[in-house]
């Protein structure tokens, strides 16, 4: 498991509760000492005891070398970064999987992408994602969670599955690794408008309105990409969104909500002690958007938010008072 941020610890704690022979990398020596010695992560899932059967290093190659199945927990836009440095220890019996969600700047690659541009070695169809609904919080305390893992073969999805199901947390199949990488990415930015909204004092309605307008333009983009468009009504698509944007587990929401109170970005990033992965992404998204000419309005305006010094009152009045739509438009690129 690389990466021993939230995520990363609780699917570590998941996998070695089931039996499996999982070494944690942090990335800190002293986190991993702490870890190890008081079988406890205080800055990333405080309330959860680590098994003594997990195994927490520092030492990469450690947690790397003779292992069958690679988990890429970093933030997506360290991905790259941890890649370079494990690739050396790669082989093409490898199964190497991305539980990172977002878009790298810059290549406006996926993660998955990230590591067959970087792992050459192993081949396509040894790679995969498993995304969906599922705070860390939650899957560390086996409250009942569904998930969805996809990979580029048959074998690599089925075993991905066998891997990380429980009886606590059920996983399904699917073969569009692209479209559930779009959905888990983008819908980290609907979370930071839906957050912007709870700042400014919206209800229920406005909720909604973000989470099944902000759903057509993770579609729209999805499938302008080329992926199925099945995939985002079901766990990766509609289902994270959902969370994501309602939850207060979320950075993301949380982001936004301070932002939408008039607190800086800067402000924002320096408190936290963890990454919300939208911000980033949400730049390589509107980068997307312009490339495949798809009108995604929600991330204009959480980009002009971010990015541009727009203040949010003016961003949702402008969204409000755009031209009437279709509910099912497409641009002309999808149309036919």
């Amino acid at each position: 498991m690389l990466g021993a941020g939230s995520w990363g610890t609780a699917l570590a704690i998941v996998l070695s509760r089931s039996g499996h022979d999982v070494a944690l990398w942090a990335r800190r020596p002293e986190a991993a000492a702490h870890m190890e010695r008081h079988r406890r992560n205080p800055t990333y899932l405080p309330g959860a005891d680590l098994p003594g059967s997990l195994r927490v290093t520092s030492a990469i190659e450690e947690a790397v070398v003779d292992r069958d199945m690679w988990v890429f927990a970093t933030p997506s836009q360290s991905v790259r970064e941890c890649a370079l440095r494990v690739r050396p220890h790669a082989s093409e019996d490898l199964l190497c999987v991305s539980v990172a969600k977002g878009i790298e700047n810059g290549t406006l690659m996926t993660t998955t992408r990230v590591m067959r541009d970087v792992l050459d070695v192993v081949p396509q169809a040894h790679l995969g994602v498993l995304s969906g609904p599922s705070h860390a919080e939650e899957v560390a305390e086996e409250k009942p969670t569904t998930m969805v893992a996809a990979a580029y073969s048959i074998a690599a999805v089925h075993e991905i599955q066998a891997t990380f199901v429980t009886p606590r947390l059920r996983v399904y199949l699917n073969r569009d690794v692209l479209g559930v990488e779009i959905a888990g990415s983008v819908k980290n930015i609907m979370a930071i408008a839906a957050g912007i909204g709870d700042g400014l004092g919206y209800g229920d309605n406005t909720k909604a309105a973000i989470v099944t307008r902000g759903l057509a333009e993770i579609k729209r983009l999805g499938l302008a990409m080329g992926a199925e468009g099945s995939t985002f009504s079901g766990l990766a698509g509609i289902g994270d969104l959902v969370v994501t944007c309602m939850s207060r587990h979320s950075r993301n929401r949380h982001v936004g909500e301070q932002i939408g109170r008039g607190k800086p970005l800067e402000e924002i990033e320096r408190e936290m002690s963890m990454i919300a992965e939208g911000i980033r992404t949400t730049d390589s998204v509107h980068q997307i958007a312009g490339k495949y000419r798809i009108e995604m309005p929600i991330t204009e305006a959480v980009y002009q938010i971010l990015f541009e010094g727009k203040k949010p009152q003016i961003a949702v009045d402008e969204l409000m008072s755009r031209a009437p739509k279709r509910e099912d438009w497409l641009p002309d690129v999808l149309q036919g």
